[in-house]
């Protein structure tokens, strides 16, 4: 069954079997089948950021305006979105800054003019430390919202339940921990009556995890952890049964040296997805801790560290786990024995496709390394992964074995041996999303990186959690001079750009696509786009007060059509501006400095603000 098909029979039909608990996933897919809403993060539970809205269409975008805008209350960080939800007739719009994490509800009965009814920032137990130990930025990528609950992290751990209505705390858990290099980045996902979320940290060699909480009252339900024991991460005998070469049992302690895995990354600090009727939940993860892989193999050259002994696994892998325990059904590992920090944690959109002349369950992944793989979601078997960037780190993807073919002169190892590669750390895309129509078979709309970089691995100092850990300097520099991003729209089943938009700044912010015609994103110079999907074309460009990290969403109330979206320079990639980096040291941040410094980033002016259009 189609995955928009499935959310309408769910939504009409209410069925507690099919689509779980009436307190439950029914909710979330009534509301999210509803497209006047914008009811989770990525918009529905497939992360498709895909909306059937069409009122604002090819046809008059160019009779955009905006209406309104709303102040975070902070600069920066600003790497989410808001939510949209209508209960008990109302609609309200949901929205959170980054650190220190103010929440605003406003009410949107009268549309063109939100009222404020409550804001929200935790006052006590703070912890100022998460500050100095969030790489990248002091972001935050949203919040979620069902049973009367929104619900999100705070940067220093804490992840928060507030009644929808009053602001009102209903409950407060610890999940992660600064003082372990653990700070809380991720928008939270909500399926099947539980709250899921990583954090992020391998900078700081954390050691990720991915945890359910009760949304009732906030008790933990499953953990399971990235590295360490099949127990730890949830694997058993029945993991890969289908693909038993990408690893089963026993995997991950070997694939280290020593107690390598105890700061092994893997920290899961992207976007999640869910798919209710094979009740399974999608997390990928992150780089495997400190970027001087010398010290995460056991051998002494580069072809022993890469026959697949030393993978140190679980990092930059997609998992798909079973809702109700944990247990990991898949797990396929995109970089093994990573040699250039491509953390793996990007979005997993869902949709079902007629591949090869066999209808398929798949999910769609755009990584850091470059390549967009095309993964059967039942059991994770590999169709397609082609190289959507310039990647030279890789020939290709071996489709038998599903691992990278590796070139050598792209693969940093030792210690202070230089080596170019393409892509840059921040990858052919970080965790900006890409967005895509179930039912445009094959193709996805993308923000891009067109990086390069040397990266130099450099003698590791100390092992303590909670402390940088990195130990490479790396510099990293645009592809072709004068384009730093591009926005495309691709197709993962041939490989084929169908069109392109080169442009001067970075576009970290994610994408929408809507059944107007149109594709929205917006670039690190601020300027914020209506694209043709069919051709191309730039229909519509408004120049925001500041760049754009956030991502857009559309939803609808009194019978019009309206597109919101965070401004507010900041990620990784703004990171040099928003702390007042020296722009001549090319090292800082790692890396970012000689970006912000080609791109002219700091010519752009900081502030954290909501941007709202209709058609007049």
């Amino acid at each position: 069954m189609n995955v928009q098909r499935f959310r309408l029979v769910c939504a009409a039909l209410i069925l507690g079997a099919a689509c779980g608990s009436a307190t439950g996933n029914s909710e979330i897919i009534k509301r999210q089948g509803d497209p006047a809403n914008w009811a989770s993060p990525s918009g529905d539970l497939a992360s498709t950021r895909h909306s059937k809205l069409a009122d604002i269409n090819t046809g008059n975008v160019d009779k955009l305006q905006m209406v309104w805008s709303q102040s975070s209350g902070t600069l920066r960080g600003h790497e989410g979105q808001p939510l949209v939800i209508t209960d008990d007739g109302k609609p309200m719009m949901y929205m959170i800054s980054g650190w220190p994490n103010i929440v605003q509800a406003l009410d949107l009965s009268d549309p063109d003019n939100p009222k404020a009814i409550w804001k929200y920032v935790k006052e006590s137990d703070r912890d100022e430390s998460a500050v100095p130990r969030a790489c990248c930025d002091t972001v935050n990528r949203g919040l979620a919202y069902a049973q009367g609950k929104v619900i999100f992290g705070t940067l220093d751990g804490f992840l928060i339940a507030l009644d929808a209505k009053t602001g009102k705390e209903a409950w407060v858990v610890k999940h992660a921990h600064p003082d372990k290099g653990e700070t809380i980045t991720p928008a939270p996902l909500i399926a099947e009556d539980k709250v899921l979320i990583g954090f992020g940290g391998n900078e700081f060699a954390a050691r990720g995890r991915f945890t359910a909480y009760n949304i009732k009252d906030g008790k933990k339900l499953w953990e399971c952890s990235s590295t360490g024991t099949d127990k730890d991460i949830c694997i058993t005998k029945n993991t890969n049964k289908a693909n038993p070469h990408y690893g089963t049992t026993d995997a991950s302690i070997k694939s280290y040296p020593g107690d390598e895995w105890q700061r092994g990354g893997g920290t899961s600090w992207g976007f999640y997805s869910y798919d209710p009727e094979l009740k399974l939940v999608y997390h990928s993860t992150g780089n495997p801790g400190l970027w001087s892989p010398f010290y995460r193999c056991s051998f002494k050259t580069h072809e022993e560290c890469n026959t697949g002994k030393q993978d140190n696994k679980w990092s930059m892998t997609i998992f798909a786990r079973k809702i109700d325990t944990g247990e990991a059904v898949w797990a396929y590992q995109m970089t093994p024995f990573d040699q250039w920090d491509y953390d793996g944690i990007n979005e997993n959109m869902l949709a079902d496709w007629t591949i090869d002349g066999k209808k398929r369950k798949v999910l769609v992944h755009f990584d850091r390394n470059g390549f967009a793989y095309v993964l059967d979601r039942t059991d994770g078997t590999l169709l397609r992964a082609n190289k959507f960037v310039t990647a030279n780190w890789a020939e290709k993807i071996d489709m038998k074995t599903g691992r990278p073919v590796k070139v050598k002169e792209h693969s940093p190892f030792g210690l202070e041996n230089n080596v170019q590669a393409c892509p840059s750390a921040m990858g052919g895309k970080d965790q900006q999303p890409c967005a895509l129509d179930p039912n445009e078979p094959g193709v996805a709309y993308c923000p891009t990186n067109n990086w390069c970089m040397e990266l130099e691995p450099q003698e590791r100092s100390h092992t303590q959690q909670g402390t940088v850990y990195v130990f490479a300097n790396v510099f990293m520099y645009p592809e072709k001079p004068g384009t730093t991003g591009k926005f495309k729209k691709f197709n993962v089943l041939t490989g084929e750009t169908v069109w392109e938009i080169p442009d001067q700044y970075p576009n970290w912010s994610g994408a929408l696509v809507t059944d107007g015609g149109l594709a929205f994103y917006g670039s690190l110079g601020g300027d914020f786009r209506a694209v043709d999907r069919k051709t191309g074309k730039v229909l519509w460009s408004r120049k925001l007060g500041s760049g754009i990290i956030g991502n857009p969403i559309t939803y609808k109330v009194g019978g019009k059509q309206y597109v919101s979206v965070w401004s507010g320079i900041g990620g990784w990639i703004g990171l040099p501006v928003t702390a007042g980096l020296d722009l001549e040291d090319k090292f800082g941040a790692i890396g970012a400095t000689a970006m912000t410094k080609a791109a002219n980033l700091d010519k752009i002016p900081q502030g954290g603000t909501l941007y709202t259009f209709r058609v007049n």
